[in-house]
């Protein structure tokens, strides 16, 4: 679980690309619940090994795709994986904690995090530095393949080990309240038979 939260050597490169592989079809599936203009400056918080980096590339044609991570081995697996896009201009990616995002206010009209909100290591303040990147009237989009669900459905290993293996699983409840104190409106926690959620708040225009 260390190598899924900071991939490193020879082993975290294996994680990311099983990670690529993976988390696609919740990717797209979490993608559909927001309209993305060709346009736009989008960030990918936690870019992993690029794949959504990519999608969103493929999506807003005329606009830019910023990606970050705190691992290395993520760095650089996303930046070969986006090489064309990176040569062209149009896609951007660095090491950075969303701890301590290295942007401006209002940058960004569409902030995405798949698969790594459950990593973050303080979910308030990290909350509120997204929100402060977002341009008034730019969203985030949370995607995530295992969520606290109070009882429905099977709960999954991961569910059951997650206090034991540090991860931070909330329910859909407790991801709209953690939105909208950290400022988001039109919060709204989209929730998918398979055990996939999807997080969405807005800053306000």
């Amino acid at each position: 679980m260390h190598q899924c939260q900071k991939p490193t050597g020879w082993r975290g490169r294996l994680v990311i690309w099983m990670m690529n592989a993976g988390h696609s079809r919740v990717t797209n599936w979490g993608l559909t619940h927001v309209a993305i203009a060709p346009h736009e400056t989008i960030l990918d918080v936690g870019c992993g090994g690029g794949r959504t980096v990519g999608k969103l590339a493929a999506i807003a044609t005329q606009g830019k795709v910023y990606g970050v991570d705190f691992s290395d081995e993520s760095v650089a697996a996303s930046t070969r994986g986006n090489a064309d896009a990176i040569a062209s201009g149009r896609v951007e990616i660095s090491p950075a904690s969303v701890s301590q995002l290295p942007f401006r206010d209002g940058t960004f009209d569409l902030v995405t995090a798949v698969e790594t909100h459950f990593w973050w290591p303080d979910l308030p303040h990290d909350l509120r530095e997204v929100f402060r990147v977002l341009k008034p009237g730019g969203r985030l989009l949370i995607v995530a393949e295992v969520y606290r669900r109070n009882g429905q459905g099977r709960q999954s290993v991961i569910e059951r080990q997650s206090e034991r293996i540090g991860l931070k699983l909330l329910t859909a409840d407790e991801h709209r309240q953690l939105l909208a104190e950290a400022g988001f409106s039109d919060v709204q926690a989209i929730e998918h038979p398979k055990g996939w959620i999807a997080v969405i708040g807005a800053r306000r225009a």
